[in-house]
């Protein structure tokens, strides 16, 4: 093994290269993680487009469609199931690949 010493700071360059070799490259979640992230992503975007609007052009005139059924219910439903398929897919676990075990 060869060491470098650098003022008392000893490097064991070859223990070095042999952990960079041994790390591999992967994703932390699944592909399935990030299907059910973008799905979920995607129900909250869904959500905001569907609240919003609504107003008027002059602020002296009332409108009563910022109370209605799609901005009320539906669009908060949205959001949140789209919240709740967020934390889904982070706890879900990514499937073991057995092809590379063999």
């Amino acid at each position: 093994m060869r060491f470098l010493s650098f003022s008392g700071l000893n490097i064991n360059i070859m223990g070095e290269q042999k952990r960079k070799e041994q790390t591999e490259s992967t994703f932390i979640f699944g592909k399935r993680n990030y299907k059910f992230m973008l799905i979920g992503l995607a129900c909250i975007a869904v959500g905001f487009i569907l609240m919003s609007g609504g107003g008027s052009d002059d602020p002296n005139v009332f409108s009563p469609d910022i109370f209605s059924f799609r901005r009320i219910r539906l669009a908060p439903t949205l959001v949140l199931i789209g919240f709740g398929i967020q934390v889904y897919a982070i706890l879900l676990k990514p499937k073991k690949d057995n092809s590379s075990n063999q």
